[in-house]
């Protein structure tokens, strides 16, 4: 199995950033044919007669995204680990729907593998595991651990599972994240009526609404054209993500906020998972784990290149008193709808596990 140097990987990113959504053309980020359904570099041929298990693996982010490297490379250890049993089919681009409607299908049965977090599980079935996303609320990656090992933890994959969905890997650093505008935005007055992009979730969009701001949910894959006509004023993700979409173009101004710390998980349908055999269901869970690591070593690395060429490339990168954000935002866990979706004594819980 060859992992991609990181050189080569941010020359991806540069290359997707250059010609999905040059100045010229003006648009978003296009499907690349060439990236459909996307398996193993080198697939290995499965002994006669062998059945093959095929999964689809959808996401929002662009070739040459750290997620999509990490998605490759999972496809080739499963294809490893299986003897050419299992083959996994990439489809990056939001080739197979948003995030929404990749959870929609995997609930209604359909063989697919997508990208969750909290507050996606949130409205599905674990409203406790919306505060994994709650705005300042965790300052390292290891408190985030720390909660996953947990028998919290364990207790809410057991309520997803029931609601049909099962996590394979809860391992996968997303990114810290940050905000980018077409305005500059230095404090929390600024961001106060700016219609931004967010994940179309309630945790998400009460995340902003406590700030002021209006929060807008679309898919990433609408993001640039938005921008470009006025329809939103700005966004938030990782800068890895950021920089892939090459929103810079039209939106100038990167407040480093880091609201979010967003570890992501993978998860497939509950009765798929179920129909595998336990020896299947091993190699499924041991790739995706495999191919978290890779990707949090991708990510960190990417987004301090990243910024750096958002840098070059005319951004004006503020660095935010995090406090006074964090203030600003306290009315999020005092707001009516949040305490009616959370356990009572939710944070405190989860304050006593991380600390």
């Amino acid at each position: 199995m060859k992992k991609k140097s990181l050189a080569a990987i941010l020359a991806m990113v540069c290359a997707v950033a250059v010609t999905a959504c040059g100045g010229s053309t003006g648009s978003a980020p296009a499907e690349n044919p060439e990236t459909t359904g996307e398996t193993a570099e080198e697939e290995t041929v499965p002994e006669s007669g062998a059945a093959v298990v095929e999964i689809s693996f959808g996401h929002d982010n662009n070739p040459g995204d750290p997620v999509q490297e990490a998605a490759l490379f999972w496809a080739e250890k499963l294809d490893e680990l299986s003897g050419g049993t299992m083959k996994l089919n990439v489809y990056p681009s939001g080739q197979l729907g948003n995030k929404s409607d990749l959870m929609d299908q995997l609930l209604a049965g359909d063989t697919v593998a997508c990208i969750g977090n909290g507050p996606f599980y949130a409205d599905r079935g674990a409203a406790d595991l919306g505060i994994m996303n709650a705005p300042y609320l965790f300052e390292s990656w290891e408190q985030l651990d720390k909660l996953v090992a947990s028998d919290w933890y364990g207790e809410q994959m057991g309520q997803l599972e029931n609601a049909g969905i099962k996590i394979i890997a809860s391992n996968w650093r997303y990114g810290v994240r940050h905000t980018e505008t077409v305005n500059p935005v230095t404090s929390p007055a600024d961001i106060q009526g700016m219609k931004i992009r967010t994940q179309n979730t309630t945790i998400h969009v009460k995340g902003f609404e406590c700030l002021g701001a209006t929060p807008t949910p679309m898919a990433l894959s609408d993001v640039y054209t938005s921008l470009q006509q006025g329809t939103i004023d700005g966004l938030e993700n990782p800068i890895s993500v950021l920089y892939s979409g090459a929103y810079y173009e039209v939106a100038k101004n990167l407040m480093l906020d880091g609201h979010i710390r967003d570890l992501s998980s993978i998860c497939i349908s509950a009765d798929v998972f179920n129909s595998l055999t336990e020896e299947q269901q091993g190699w499924l869970m041991e790739s995706c784990e495999a191919a978290g690591e890779y990707q949090n070593e991708l990510a960190q690395k990417a987004d301090e290149e990243c910024l750096q060429k958002m840098k070059d490339a005319g951004v004006t990168v503020n660095e935010v008193s995090t406090e006074d954000f964090k203030a600003a935002a306290e009315s999020f866990y005092s707001d009516p709808e949040i305490q009616a979706m959370w356990s009572e004594g939710l944070v405190d819980t989860v304050k006593s596990i991380i600390q």
